[in-house]
């Protein structure tokens, strides 16, 4: 019995058809599975807009395949355009709504299986952790990835491009070329060009099982995109018929599958908040101390943009994910045993994966470092945890100590970064800005920015409660932990602490004795609360802290 029999099967279920009528649906669509499309089109987000010819390629895919496809929508906020100002409070924040409304659309209509259509930052991490709540057949079909722009002949991006103003900031370009790289760096449609957010959840979701082979990499322009499309549509059909669930991908193994993937890629440190929120979902506690036993022997074999000048059309013609994947397996690093969204295993799935290119994708003899691209740090300033994006970080500043410069909100960092008011040697503290003290816990792409356009990004650290957009590079460290509205160590810290980094050890630690913070926590009064209606507020009332990866849990 399928689902969709309790809305379209008896005589009880006549009302319903009377409305399916009133969709002009036949007897014929009526009889076969109902499947569900979740697009995330819209025209605000770059990587939105080409969706509607990929829902267009999935419903030919479904119905070839014996299904009937009905399209519904889900949201999507543009990070980029969302960046610097309130509208970044509402980025992480639709993560859930995405996952919420895309579980009441789907049971509410009793849909038999889903194809999910997402692209941008928080709907592939949404609608994966809606795939593991719903637990019925799904696949993924990305919008797929932006090509590169190019400035004087070097390809580049949109980090290169929030860098540029850091340079006219401090003077090292003029307004015409801040222009140049404005009307050349995004030039085509999709997921921004570097391994970002969304290219790095939508290259998980490869390693997790849930999308097919390209579905990371594949430009969006690109006319395979929507030939994938068609075999997502029609792949669901196969999983429906031999009843693979998200679950049954989704487990354990293949979250670990995922963390090691991650590490090769050098994926952004916006998967340590995803991916346990995905697992928790899933019913799998998902602990971040795993990221460095897993780091510790995962070669990191890619340094796409922002770590280095290689962009994910490259990982895509030198063999995308499966390629990265087939390297790990030389070090028996991945379980190869899991079924996939494919139908397949994971070893069945990368059989035939070639590395078309060692200077892209490192063989496993020959990479970048012998440890993975992001690390997990702890110490007396970051007691649960906070993340660094390894692999875009120089080496003289993996180990790094200086005075603390102290700001309650990302836009007083941006000025006095902007005004010169940041010295070589200093490390800036953005606090109040996690996932409670936002609320929302906004990305901060503008100081890091800020701090590599005007020269400083090989001896200025940041360290933040709040997190980064996968374009930052340099020694950024977000997610503290606790974090400083719930009277984290980071609210303790003043102007001219001393604050040692040391990436290589994992540690990150503020140079004030016991007795001193103590003095300093007894004295600690909450901040009131920033916003007090709406969304924002309800959403402040229930999320966690970072390093659970701010799930919302009712108190």
């Amino acid at each position: 019995m399928m689902k969709s029999d309790s809305v379209t099967k008896g005589m009880q279920q006549a009302p319903h058809r009377s409305l399916f009528n009133a969709l002009g649906m036949t007897e014929e669509e009526l009889s076969r599975p109902l499947v569900g499309i979740v697009s995330s089109y819209n025209e605000i987000v770059p990587g939105h807009m080409n969706l509607d010819k990929i829902v267009d390629a999935v419903k030919q895919g479904v119905a070839m395949a014996g299904g009937t496809p009905v399209v519904f929508p889900a949201i999507a906020v543009c990070d980029g355009i969302a960046m610097g100002h309130i509208g970044m409070k509402y980025s992480l924040v639709t993560r859930d709504l995405i996952c919420d409304s895309t579980e009441c659309m789907a049971l509410a209509h009793a849909f038999d299986a889903l194809v999910m259509v997402p692209n941008c930052d928080k709907n592939v991490p949404g609608l994966l952790m809606a795939a593991a709540r719903l637990n019925i057949p799904t696949v993924f079909v990305s919008g797929g990835p932006m090509l590169a722009g190019r400035v004087k002949g070097q390809k580049r991006s949109l980090s290169s491009m929030f860098e540029a103003v850091g340079s006219y900031a401090a003077g090292k370009m003029t307004e015409e070329d801040v222009k140049e790289f404005e009307n050349s760096v995004c030039p085509t449609c999709g997921s921004c060009s570097g391994m970002y957010t969304a290219n790095s959840m939508n290259c998980l979701t490869e390693a997790i099982g849930m999308g097919l082979e390209g579905n990371g990499t594949i430009p969006a322009v690109y006319s395979a995109r929507i030939k994938l499309a068609k075999h997502a549509g029609m792949k669901v059909m196969e999983l429906l018929e031999k009843n693979i669930r998200p679950r049954d991908i989704m487990n354990e193994k293949a979250f670990l599958n995922a963390l090691t993937v991650d590490m090769a890629l050098g994926c952004s440190t916006n998967t340590m908040l995803h991916l346990p929120a995905i697992a928790h979902e899933a019913g799998v506690n998902l602990d971040l101390s795993l990221a460095n036993e897993i780091s510790r022997r995962t070669p990191n074999l890619c340094h796409l943009a922002p770590a280095g000048p290689t962009y994910m059309e490259d990982l895509y013609q030198a063999g995308g994910v499966y390629a990265v994947m087939k390297e790990l397996t030389k070090k028996n690093l991945l379980y190869t045993d899991l079924i996939t969204a494919t139908g397949k295993t994971v070893g069945e799935n990368i059989a035939k994966a070639v590395n078309r290119d060692p200077e892209v994708i490192r063989p496993v003899e020959n990479p970048y470092s012998e440890t993975g691209g992001l690390a997990i740090l702890t110490g007396n300033l970051a007691p649960d945890s906070g993340v660094v994006k390894r692999s875009a970080v120089v080496p003289e500043m993996m180990k790094h100590e200086g005075p603390a410069r102290v700001f309650d909100c990302e836009e007083d960092a941006i000025a006095a970064i902007k005004g010169g008011k940041i010295v070589a040697g200093d490390v800036v503290v953005i606090r109040y800005e996690g996932p409670k003290g936002g609320p929302g816990m906004r990305e901060m792409l503008n100081p890091t920015s800020a701090i590599a356009g005007m020269g400083l990004g090989a001896s200025v650290a940041l360290i933040t409660d709040g997190r980064f957009s996968g374009a930052s590079r340099g020694a950024s460290i977000g997610h503290v932990s606790p974090e400083a509205a719930v009277g984290g160590p980071i609210a303790l810290v003043q102007e001219g602490d001393i604050i040692s980094i040391d990436i290589d050890a994992c540690r990150l630690d503020l140079k004030v004795d016991e007795e001193e913070l103590a003095r300093r926590r007894a004295e600690w009064t909450p901040k009131e609360p920033k916003v007090r209606t709406g969304y924002l507020a309800r959403y402040e009332k229930l999320v966690t802290s970072g390093n659970r990866g701010a799930i919302l849990e009712i108190k």
